[in-house]
């Protein structure tokens, strides 16, 4: 980046699991984080929305550390930006909030040390950090990504083109990724494994041949993490219970939640929106769409 340039980088939201694909798929949702960085003496990182009022503002901010840790893996140094920062995703709700400054850190860090990474190198260095491909992967490719992330590679599959209405219930508690997790069993029997591995294959399958009932009846046969987490977010079953008469055709806790996710095709959105909010007025119930398009930077000159 020049000195008379400023860099504008964009990093749509994301939600993961959509029930059985458990750390390994995710969907791009039309909610963003964007940076605006010009150079600067000094690390500064300035929030300008409501979103990240509380955000570090320098190098223990989270988008720095990534991004110096990946300008130190390739042997770089970062010149000091002052990083104006912007956010639709509320932090620690499911959307993606964390992923999606992983992915910003690597844009910010590729673009300032010229290091000219592939979408696959972004991948990999956002899976390491995250330890999952999920999220991090919709943020950097956007639509629907199947990921698996292992000790020595990361694969991850574009799926673009998955055009569905998304209907977000959004409680006003945060639920830290930590503790949901905490309540997780650490082992499956064989059958169950096998039978909850069946039903993340089927619903990949069907997402990807449209056949809408079959994914939502996959992603209700969730055995992996739903039915334990529903103990920390009673708006599961509620949103479980109302949503497939209103119209949608599948039901997800997003990521760790505790944001519930609605599917419903394409045009039908809106009226789910307008029937499930009367049921759930301490939550935002919001309208979303599938983002088709991943992280992107744009240089732009800066007024003089």
């Amino acid at each position: 980046m020049k000195e008379d340039e400023m860099l504008k980088i964009v990093v749509p939201a994301s939600t993961a699991n959509l029930g059985p694909g458990f750390d390994s798929l995710g969907l791009a949702v039309s909610r963003y984080l964007v940076l605006e960085v010009r150079r600067a003496n000094e690390w500064a990182f300035i929030p300008r929305s409501a979103e990240v009022q509380s955000i570090p503002s320098g190098t223990d901010n989270l988008i720095f550390r990534v991004a110096d840790h990946v300008s130190s893996t390739y042997g770089r140094t970062l010149p000091p930006c002052a990083v104006d920062v912007y956010s639709e995703i509320p932090f620690t709700r499911g959307l993606g909030s964390s992923a999606a400054a992983v992915v910003a850190g690597i844009e910010l860090a590729n673009e300032l040390a010229g290091l000219s990474l592939t979408i696959e190198e972004k991948a990999r260095l956002a899976s390491c950090y995250e330890g999952h491909p999920d999220n991090v992967g919709a943020s950097l490719y956007g639509g629907l990504v199947i990921g698996c992330h292992r000790q020595e590679e990361t694969t991850i599959i574009h799926v673009p083109n998955i055009e569905l209405d998304l209907v977000a219930v959004i409680p006003s508690y945060e639920l830290e990724t930590k503790k949901a997790r905490g309540v997780l069993p650490n082992s499956f029997s064989r059958e169950i494994a096998v039978e909850a591995s069946a039903v993340s294959n089927v619903l990949v399958a069907a997402l990807l041949t449209k056949n809408w009932e079959l994914a939502g009846k996959m992603m209700a046969g969730d055995l992996f993490h739903q039915p334990y987490r529903k103990t920390l977010i009673p708006e599961l079953s509620n949103v479980q219970s109302l949503a497939k008469e209103y119209g949608a055709f599948g039901v997800a806790l997003s990521g760790a939640g505790p944001t519930v996710l609605c599917f419903a095709e394409r045009g039908k959105g809106e009226m789910l929106k307008e029937k499930l909010s009367p049921h759930f007025q301490h939550c935002a119930v919001e309208l979303l769409t599938v983002e088709q398009k991943g992280s992107h930077v744009y240089k732009l000159a800066l007024e003089t």
